[in-house]
């Protein structure tokens, strides 16, 4: 962080105006990290990359849910998606509420036993990375099927 003088001195703790804190902030190694991830999202096809990877998960989740004859919602945007527990379609708060957190929960636990880690919440989305493998894809799809398998 950092301001003229006059602004910086109102900031804790030699000022009581204005309070700055967070878990890294300011952490050589957290800034170190975020200079690299903006380096290498800088460099060409990246996010072109990105959004191919979210593209054949979520193409993939589609299929696995088909097969089993469910009717669960995907959303994607770019390089991010997210399977929706409910039959409507997710295009605000108010439809993703619709959504089976009971079954999110089994189903996060169930990939969770398949070796794939998600985020905890039915109100997230996931992130695929740029160094995800063709093999990552195909054993996230392979533990998405077993999970769906358990949870309906």
């Amino acid at each position: 962080m950092g301001a003229k003088k006059e602004i910086m001195q109102e900031v804790a703790p030699l000022g009581k105006k204005i309070s700055q804190a967070g878990t890294l902030s300011g952490n050589p190694l957290a800034m170190c990290a975020g200079l690299m991830q903006l380096q290498m999202l800088s460099e060409p096809g990246v996010y072109q990359r990105l959004d191919e990877i979210a593209t054949r998960l979520a193409a993939g989740m589609r299929q696995n849910i088909e097969q089993l004859q469910l009717n669960w919602t995907i959303n994607q945007v770019g390089g991010m998606l997210s399977m929706f527990f409910t039959e409507q379609e997710v295009v605000d708060f108010t439809s993703a509420s619709s959504s089976d957190t009971e079954r999110f929960r089994r189903y996060f636990w169930e990939m969770i036993e398949q070796g794939v880690y998600l985020a905890p919440s039915q109100f997230e989305c996931m992130f695929p990375s740029a160094v995800h493998s063709e093999d990552d894809i195909d054993q996230t799809l392979r533990a998405h099927y077993k999970a769906l398998k358990v949870v309906h």
